[in-house]
């Protein structure tokens, strides 16, 4: 199960998605839910930070940056209830949010400077976490947060050929 977060606060702990560094459980630092059904909880979301560059009050540049985080203190795992395969589940929570990210790149990337950059940038932005959001719910239904054994190996498989077919946005 996933709690997206659309910002963080400056001084929140967080951790950049990397292909090279897999999520472990002592990486999950909040206390469990004991009124959830869950087993564990990875809470990922997308950050979106953009400057303008203007000439007399003309928008003629633009940067941004996007980033997928993982967010140590609001996820939990109960450690009698999980193992390996559902850290694996738990893993593929944070790759769709990264997955999301380089999506947003590609989508940032096309963009030709205008007046609405702003309002263009944010529609984007607000248009990816729906979109982000939904995934992961599909996730969750599709797989029953992992039980169903078929449904997750075809949802890995997915995401990583996804992942491959936007290597070019990547982090």
């Amino acid at each position: 199960m996933t709690i997206l977060f659309v910002g963080s606060n400056s001084n929140e702990e967080s951790m950049l998605w990397n292909e090279s560094r897999k999520l472990t459980w002592a990486d999950f630092k909040a206390s469990p839910d004991l009124k959830s059904r869950a087993s564990a909880i990875t809470a990922s979301g997308i950050t979106f930070e953009y400057s303008l560059k203007t000439s007399r009050k003309e928008i003629v540049d633009f940067s941004t940056k996007v980033e997928a985080h993982f967010y140590p203190n609001k996820s939990w795992f109960l450690e009698k209830q999980v193992d390996v395969y559902i850290l694996a589940h738990e893993q593929l929570h944070f790759d769709i949010t990264e997955l999301y990210a380089r999506k947003f790149r590609e989508q940032l990337s096309l963009l030709v400077v205008n007046q609405n950059l702003k309002g263009q940038m944010n529609r984007l932005h607000a248009s990816i976490n729906k979109a982000l959001n939904d995934t992961q719910q599909l996730y969750d239904l599709q797989t029953n947060h992992s039980i169903n054994v078929t449904m997750q190996k075809e949802w890995e498989a997915k995401i990583i050929k996804e992942l491959k077919t936007y290597e070019a946005y990547k982090s």
